[in-house]
């Protein structure tokens, strides 16, 4: 079975999402499109991609997320793929709820992994938004690290209502 690749308006710039039926394989932003490219021949290879609609259920979703419900993006199906170790490190993630924010450090305690390693499998995962690597800060509060870029990583979190006061620092 082919895989879809749709794109998906937001207010950080489109979304590109790939999909393996209605289960999602890759969200990124589609200005990081080269990351697709490599998931996609990586990873999928041996599969063919077309290009179709998003399913309303995704859609809707998504709108959702970007309406104010940031809790919207919990229950889409996903299934990336990485290193045993990566999806460890990707499932992780979901855990830290919107909201809130985790550190390299407390990931690495709960993972019994090393910090570095923690960043570096944030820095590949190829579902961001959903499995929120955004959410994971330096130990200091600063937002280190995004492949999103940081200024998208700090709107996503003031959209939480995880920093309110980032502009009260300067």
């Amino acid at each position: 079975m082919k895989l879809v690749k749709t794109t998906l308006k937001s207010p950080l710039g489109d979304i590109i999402l790939v999909l393996d039926g209605e289960t999602i394989v890759i969200c990124e932003f589609a200005d990081r499109k080269q990351r697709v490219e490599r998931q996609l021949a990586q990873y999928y290879s041996d599969r063919g991609v077309t290009t179709g609609d998003c399913p309303a259920a995704i859609t809707d979703v998504f709108d959702a997320y970007f309406a104010g419900d940031r809790d919207a993006l919990n229950g889409l199906k996903t299934a990336p793929m990485g290193t045993d170790y990566e999806r460890r490190v990707w499932q992780d993630l979901k855990s830290i709820k919107a909201g809130l924010t985790d550190s390299y450090g407390g990931m690495a305690k709960r993972l019994n992994s090393s910090a570095r390693a923690i960043g570096r499998a944030n820095g590949r995962n190829p579902i961001g938004l959903i499995h929120p690597c955004h959410r994971v800060i330096g130990a200091d509060g600063s937002l280190t690290g995004y492949a999103g870029g940081l200024e998208r990583k700090e709107w996503l979190l003031r959209h939480e209502g995880a920093i309110l006061d980032l502009g009260a620092k300067a």
